[in-house]
């Protein structure tokens, strides 16, 4: 039995029906704008750092259609009407994405996710098997580039030695995409390679990858949140400090973005917790399979009735229940939960899991994960259902509150470290939620955080459509007209969202 999540109507009715432009009969008077100006901003030489977000990463991949609409880019056309110069990006070899390493795909890094009809699908599903033509060991381009976005990285990465180092590969010390930028300096870090081009003007969007690992694995432990205050090198203080500090030393202006709430994305909002189709008979055979379970979860709380140990609430949440339904909730390992083997050696064999609740966020990729057989000769090896999905897949509560202490710890520190340097500051925390809650008006556009029909997002479900990256440089124009005295608003020159695309063709190469 393989469960398929229905995709949210997107079929019915189209993929970017939801941004239609509406039709205006009335005639605005015209008002004429002044004309734009830099204020104290001198936006001549703008480097970027960062991360994918920074680097114009969508759709699960990085490719030329998606830097040329990548944030900073889209940022620099706009400086360019005061004063702004060239702004070099370290463009891929084709519009598939992917990387390849001496002629091969590096595992991993594969090409884009298209829209198929009723969801994401991969490229080469529609189009057939394709050459991933941009090889960090063959054809790098040469720089020095001022967008120095690098997928991937954490806070404590731009300061990293080595990080672009093809020979660090191997160890796990290196990042592909910063191997394409280092050209003959591979020891350089980003700081240096950001700081020997003298910028005048620097943006810095930095931190969401050193909580959104851990996110992204369920909280599983094997890509653990970043330490607050941390030990040396690796602490979030100490290295965005550095960062800002560097930059800043040279008298350069600049603009800092903080951290979204990751667990607002569509990659953790799209997968119900409850996609579990079931009659009356197969219902009942699934609770016939978890009455021992169910026997030994009461057989506890008996047992340990006065102690305060197990409580009738957890009991409860703790007993597993299918009915004839559409709408069951998935089985799930939660490892919050007592480990009643630990009090009482009798109930060594009860495992940890629950049915998940709408307080749970499913990850995106269980949607194709969820009703596949653990064992291909087992019909009754159904995942999510008499197989417990495991941590990986799931994040619990608990894993949402770590992530939300150190959103909030790590957005404290971006927030002083700006102010005491006077950056301009970006709050694309605020910004994610009001996409998540109803949305964001923009012209004639209304943005969402729904997949495929949001606008917001694209089919990876973490990173923006180039009409996602459009709305966030209008918030970060915004901040630098508040700091620096710019007129981006006033002189009529934010973005107009309706020229940047929310998905590209499946046929652009």
């Amino acid at each position: 039995m393989k469960i398929k999540y229905i995709w949210f109507l997107a079929c019915l009715i189209g993929f970017s029906a939801c941004n239609d432009k509406e039709d205006f009969d009335m005639t605005e008077e015209e008002v004429e704008l002044p004309t734009a100006t830099p204020g104290s901003a001198d936006f001549s030489n703008f480097v970027a750092l960062g991360n994918s977000l920074t680097a114009g990463f969508t759709d699960g991949a990085l490719f030329i259609a998606g830097q040329n609409n990548s944030l900073p880019n889209i940022l620099a056309q706009q400086f360019e009407l005061v004063g702004g110069g060239s702004f070099t990006q370290p463009l891929a070899n084709d519009n598939f994405g992917g990387l390849a390493l001496a002629g091969n795909r590096l595992p991993g890094f594969d090409p884009r996710l298209v829209f198929g009809g009723a969801g994401p699908v991969p490229l080469e599903s529609l189009i057939g098997p394709v050459t991933v033509s941009t090889d960090i060991a063959l054809n790098n381009p040469a720089g020095p580039f001022n967008n120095l976005g690098v997928p991937g990285a954490k806070s404590f990465h731009l300061l990293a030695p080595g990080y672009g180092n093809l020979g660090n590969l191997l160890l796990g010390l290196a990042n592909p995409y910063f191997i394409r930028m280092t050209g003959s300096t591979p020891d350089a870090s980003v700081l240096q390679l950001a700081v020997t081009q003298a910028p005048s003007f620097f943006s810095l969007w930095l931190g969401t990858n050193d909580v959104l690992g851990y996110a992204l694995s369920g909280g599983d432990g094997t890509d653990p949140i970043t330490p607050v205050d941390g030990p040396p090198g690796v602490g979030f203080n100490e290295s965005y400090g550095a960062v800002i500090a560097t930059l800043a030393a040279s008298g350069a202006g600049g603009v800092v973005a903080n951290i979204p709430d990751v667990a607002s994305i569509p990659h953790f909002t799209t997968v119900p917790y409850n996609p579990v189709p079931l009659d009356a008979g197969t219902a009942a055979a699934v609770n016939q399979a978890y009455a021992p379970y169910n026997g030994g979860i009461q057989a506890a709380l008996a047992a340990l009735a006065g102690t305060g140990l197990f409580t009738q609430e957890e009991a409860d949440s703790r007993l597993i229940n299918f009915e004839a339904s559409a709408a069951n909730a998935v089985v799930i390992e939660d490892e919050s939960l007592t480990d009643l083997g630990a009090i009482n050696p009798a109930f060594e064999g009860l495992p940890k899991i629950r049915q998940a609740t709408a307080e749970d966020l499913i990850v995106l990729p269980a949607s194709n994960f969820i009703g596949t057989l653990a064992d291909p000769n087992n019909p009754l090896s159904v995942n999510g259902v008499a197989i417990p999905l495991s941590d990986k897949w799931v994040l619990v509560p608990s894993e949402q509150a770590e992530i939300s202490d150190a959103i909030i710890a790590f957005n404290a520190t971006i927030s002083s470290t700006a102010n005491a340097a006077g950056l301009a500051l970006v709050d694309t925390n605020a910004l994610y939620l009001q996409l998540s809650n109803g949305g964001i008006t923009s012209g004639n556009f209304t943005l969402t955080s729904n997949l495929v029909t949001g606008g917001a997002f694209s089919l990876d479900g973490i990173h923006p459509t180039a009409r996602g990256y459009a709305l966030i440089a209008n918030d970060f124009m915004k901040a630098i007209d508040a700091t620096y005295g710019s007129n981006f608003e006033a002189s009529g020159n934010l973005l107009d969202l309706g020229n940047y695309p929310t998905n590209y063709s499946p046929a652009l190469q």
